[in-house]
């Protein structure tokens, strides 16, 4: 019995191998010793990268261009932006919109009563006239008639504008002008007029056809041409930068002074527009702002 074991056990090996394939997987190489095996390359995964509750990643955006800024109401990507005609577009609708004007401005009362007060002080002489309103913004709303700026000093011819501008007209002749005249010229010299080239007139800045009102439609501005004197001389305003006669100080010297009395001075050296005469105005500015040329 014992013989036979090794001959049955042998059978049975002979049965079992018979599944077996005819040759066994290769053995990886293993890597020589002290050098790490190569990791193998993950493959990116699809999905977008999370943070915390697998809120997406945010990515970052493409830099933009001088040529092209960002806006909030960009069109799609892919879709064409012509801003240019948009803004051309937008041009054109803003000047077809109709334009719309201020309304004349109303006296307070109680400083109305202290200039015509103050005005009749200096020797003015001048009518009230009646509330002008010629639309497009034009318009006084207590109108005075200046015949005379002293007394004894005309404004030829008479203008109508706003008690405040003719009391600054008053004063800088009474207290600048006259005694430079003095000076300039003589003592018994007077100043016997003011003729003046434009007060109140609804029309443009320098009479353009395009820009913004101009100061003379408020009643705000008188334009002076020139200045007659007793002894039958008249002082013309016209370029005298370089008049070395006293003529050219005079008038520089009036010029600088109504910087104290008037909001704007524009003088033959200021533009084209203003060779032949002075502009003087009273436009409101902030912090009394001056404008002075």
């Amino acid at each position: 019995m014992r013989r036979h074991l090794p001959l049955v056990f042998l059978s049975v090996l002979i049965l079992a191998g018979a599944g077996l394939p005819k040759a066994g997987p290769v053995p990886a190489k293993k890597p020589p010793s002290g050098v790490e095996a190569e990791e193998p390359v993950p493959t990116p995964d699809t999905k977008p990268a999370t943070v915390g509750d697998e809120q997406p990643v945010p990515q970052p955006k493409p830099a933009e261009t001088e040529e092209q800024p960002a806006k909030k109401d960009d069109a799609p990507a892919g879709a064409e932006k012509k801003t240019d005609d948009k803004n051309n577009a937008g041009a054109e609708e803003e000047e077809e919109k109709p334009v719309t004007y201020p309304p004349v401005e109303n006296e307070k009362p109680a400083e109305y009563a202290k200039c015509l007060s103050d005005l009749r002080a200096l020797g003015a002489t001048f009518t009230e006239a009646k509330r002008v309103d010629d639309g497009k913004g034009c318009g006084i709303d207590k109108p005075i008639e200046i015949t005379n700026i002293l007394a004894g000093v005309a404004l030829a011819p008479k203008g109508l504008m706003r008690c405040e501008t003719a009391l600054a007209l008053a004063r800088w002749t009474k207290e600048t002008a006259q005694p430079a005249a003095e000076v300039a010229f003589d003592k018994t010299v007077r100043i016997k007029a003011l003729n003046q080239a434009s007060t109140y007139i609804c029309r443009l800045r320098n009479n353009a056809t395009t820009g913004k009102i101009s100061e003379h439609a408020h009643g705000n501005a008188v334009d002076i041409a020139s200045f007659s004197l007793s002894d039958g001389t008249t002082i013309a305003i016209q370029p005298r930068d370089e008049d070395g006669t006293m003529d050219g100080a005079f008038q520089r010297a009036v010029t600088a002074s109504a910087c104290l009395y008037f909001k704007t001075v524009l003088d033959p050296g200021s533009d084209a527009a203003h060779e032949t005469h002075l502009h003087l105005d009273v436009i409101e500015r902030r912090n009394d702002y001056r404008y002075c040329r």
